[in-house]
């Protein structure tokens, strides 16, 4: 694996998301911030600072979360409908390395996207003159992008072999899923059928837990306590391997398909 290939279809990744004008969403999130600021006083007096802080988080994750489904449901799928895959996987880039590199370019934006956004969000922190626990809100930003990086690898992987809009549609459907595997856990204890308990641990095992990569409540309520420094290394590392496992599934998916 050439990591300077990679490296270089990131990069491409990278300019074409951002020629596409995508950072037009960090402008429109520092307007429903503004928006959020003037307007929350009105309807929550003695608890608007609580809800400015959750809604500053939560609109950042939802218009991230908007980015890595739609954007990387179509990295591969876009190539392979416009037939530019074809040209891609002559050259001396392995099928791998194209996922790999188209992965690695949308992570960056997020990355970028969800540093400006963070910076944006504390400023009006800092301009309300908001109390807020900066530790656990950056805590909770950076379980964000790994929230983020392990949809956009569920995202790439259903992009790879099933149309953009049916693969936005399954993306969706794991997030929100992945966001009551505890739940369903607890169903399969309710129920006394033993086909619905195999049912529902199964899913449990196979639907990434999202609720591990989740702080947002923790960092602005404190009604959970944050986990401790041992929980937040499994929890990130857990991310982590799902994020692989769904990658390799798509290199394995891509690298049999016949174009």
């Amino acid at each position: 694996m050439n990591f300077r290939r990679i490296s270089v279809l990131a990069s491409n990744v990278f300019r074409e998301v951002v020629r596409d004008r995508i950072f037009y969403i960090v402008g429109f999130y520092a307007f429903i911030l503004a928006a959020a600021l003037v307007l929350l006083p009105e309807f929550a007096a003695s608890t608007e600072d609580k809800m400015f802080l959750d809604f500053g988080l939560a609109a950042m994750s939802f218009l991230g979360l908007i980015v890595a489904i739609f954007i990387g449901t179509g990295l591969v799928n876009k190539e392979i409908e416009k037939l530019t895959v074809l040209v891609l996987i002559t050259k001396p880039l392995s099928r791998s390395e194209f996922i790999i590199g188209k992965y690695f370019g949308l992570l960056a934006v997020l990355a970028v996207f969800i540093a400006v956004m963070t910076v944006i969000y504390l400023g009006f922190l800092q301009l309300g003159n908001i109390p807020y626990p900066g530790s656990s809100i950056l805590l909770a930003t950076i379980f964000l992008f790994l929230q983020l990086s392990l949809i956009t690898a569920v995202a790439l992987t259903f992009g790879v072999f099933t149309s953009s809009l049916l693969a936005t549609a399954l993306t969706l459907a794991v997030y929100l899923m992945g966001h009551v595997t505890q739940n369903i856990l607890q169903l399969s204890h309710m129920s006394s059928n033993p086909s619905i308990q195999r049912m529902t641990q199964a899913l449990y095992v196979v639907l990434p837990d999202f609720s591990r990569l989740d702080l947002k409540n923790a960092a602005v309520y404190g009604l959970i306590a944050l986990p401790d420094t041992v929980s937040l290394v499994l929890n990130a590392g857990y991310g982590l391997i799902y994020t692989i496992l769904f990658l390799a599934i798509a290199i394995f998916i891509f690298s049999q398909r016949e174009f």
